[in-house]
């Protein structure tokens, strides 16, 4: 029967072995935790020094202590705007006038109706009454073309000539409408012509012109009574003419 020992030499040498080992790595720890402890009760210590130079530190703890952004915080640069210089109105010293230049105190001032009278006085029209004699006759009137005339019916064209084409701008093709003004007196007869707008073609201008002289009209009317007034029409020149 085997007997074994209670004890071998073998494992006392293996840890003898590796004492000093271990010992250096333990000692190595515990020296790296004390350093890492008093590093960081150094920093918890001067935390404000470092952060916030001394400032108290802000907590912010919802969205609106964020406060406005700094474009919307800035203010505009006051500008500064001086005031209009102003002048003090200078009193002038009254200078003195000859006698003659002063107005009398007693003038009397005419009245508006006065005024109307010496402005436009009545003129009689009877002859051997008076120094002024007006001897113009209605039916010579005319008025100019630029004129205002108040026509309650319009001169009524009775009677128009035939139109005369052109031979050379008819052979060529040329059409065209001319706006004619003619004035038209009492006994409705034209007694003055002019084109208001050209057609572009001095024949048919002169061609309209022609035909607008011997037109008949019945006179315009204004109070119960015929007047002298330009009227305005267009000649149309196509080759169906």
């Amino acid at each position: 029967m085997a007997v074994y020992p209670l004890w071998s030499p073998y494992g006392a040498y293996e840890l003898k072995s590796k004492y000093q080992r271990n010992f250096l790595y333990g000692t190595g720890l515990i020296l790296a935790l004390v350093l890492l402890i008093l590093l960081v009760a150094w920093f918890v210590s001067r935390e404000d020094e470092i952060v916030g130079g001394g400032a108290p530190v802000l907590v912010i703890k919802t969205v609106a202590d964020l406060g406005p952004p700094p474009s919307i915080a800035r203010k505009p640069p006051q500008v500064s705007v001086q005031a209009p210089q102003t002048v003090a109105p200078k009193v002038g010293i009254p200078k003195p006038v000859a006698d003659d230049e002063v107005l009398d105190e007693d003038v009397v001032l005419a009245t508006r109706d006065e005024l109307a009278e010496i402005v436009a006085p009545d003129i009689a029209t009877v002859a051997g009454d008076g120094d002024i004699e007006i001897d113009i006759s209605e039916d010579d009137y005319l008025p100019a073309p630029d004129e205002f005339v108040p026509v309650e019916i319009n001169p009524d064209m009775i009677y128009t000539p035939p139109l005369e084409y052109p031979r050379l701008a008819k052979q060529a093709g040329i059409t065209g409408d001319v706006w004619v003004q003619a004035l038209v007196d009492k006994d409705g007869n034209v007694r003055d012509t002019r084109v208001g707008k050209s057609s572009g073609t001095v024949s048919l201008d002169d061609a309209a012109i022609k035909q607008a002289m011997q037109c008949k009209y019945k006179p315009g009317i204004q109070n119960g009574r015929p007047i002298a007034c330009w009227v305005t029409y267009k000649v149309e020149f196509t080759l169906d003419n």
